[in-house]
């Protein structure tokens, strides 16, 4: 299996959980600045130690960033590795890696 395969199957699974991708669509939704763990926690209604095992999964697959400011930690959606993942699933959409015709 090729890396990039084993990359986009791991943030897939990341994003088989339904919290996992509550918090990333959340998360997603709170723009460019992203979205304080306090505000993530209200928004799923979870206790901490739970959140921050989901939190930890989307971020060790690429799908999150996180950055500390004094006390409070941020969650930030990584567009980048997105728009990747995205691309992938569509990537040769109808044409089994041929040139030629796509259907959508």
């Amino acid at each position: 299996m090729n890396a990039k395969l084993e990359r986009h199957a791991e943030q897939l699974a990341a994003l088989g959980h339904p919290v996992r991708l509550a918090i990333l669509r959340f998360v997603v939704q709170s723009g460019a600045e992203g979205a304080a763990a306090g505000e993530v926690q209200a928004h799923v209604d979870l206790p901490a130690s739970t959140l921050s095992h989901h939190l930890k999964r989307l971020v060790d697959s690429g799908l999150l960033t996180s950055r500390a400011e004094g006390t409070f930690h941020y969650y930030g959606a990584d567009y980048s590795s997105l728009r990747a993942l995205t691309d992938y699933v569509w990537e040769d959409c109808c044409k089994r890696g041929q040139k030629g015709s796509a259907c959508c």
